[in-house]
């Protein structure tokens, strides 16, 4: 049995509602079908005592692998899943012969820009896409040691 997709679109919920009233709307995320994501094979968990904490959705084309979205239930921010499922999704992209990872995330979500750009990874462009003002970033990853 896969991941559940109610579970999943829960931990979605809770990770970006405060994200709400800064940007006037539900973050995309919010608005994903998940269960469509679990059948196309685009979505993990991080299960911590049998039980969800965490969900990753990513997808694989031949141009390009993107880290779509990255949730945490927030009663576990700082335990380290976010981390844990941002090196898995790394790990994936060199297993599927990427050099390169690519995300996209809010203008107004600061603090994820900031964190992104600590962790390697480089504005690329800004545009207005779907009604939401994007942020695209590229980390890339030919250059990580063995």
């Amino acid at each position: 049995m896969g991941p559940d997709a109610a579970r999943i679109a829960a931990i979605v919920t809770a990770a970006y509602t405060s994200y709400i009233a800064r940007m006037g709307k539900k973050p995309g995320p919010m608005l994903d079908d998940y269960g469509a994501r679990i059948l196309a094979e685009q979505v993990w968990v991080l299960e911590d005592f049998s039980e969800i904490r965490g969900v990753l959705v990513l997808e694989n084309t031949p141009a390009q692998f993107l880290l779509d979205n990255i949730a945490v239930a927030p009663e576990f921010h700082g335990a380290g899943y976010g981390r844990a499922l941002l090196m898995f999704a790394e790990q994936e992209a060199v297993r599927r012969g990427h050099d390169a990872i690519h995300l996209y995330t809010h203008a107004l979500m600061t603090e994820n820009i900031s964190l992104y750009r600590r962790i390697g990874y480089t504005e690329t462009r800004r545009v207005i896409e779907k009604g939401f003002n994007r942020v695209y970033m590229v980390k890339n990853l030919a250059q990580r040691g063995p």
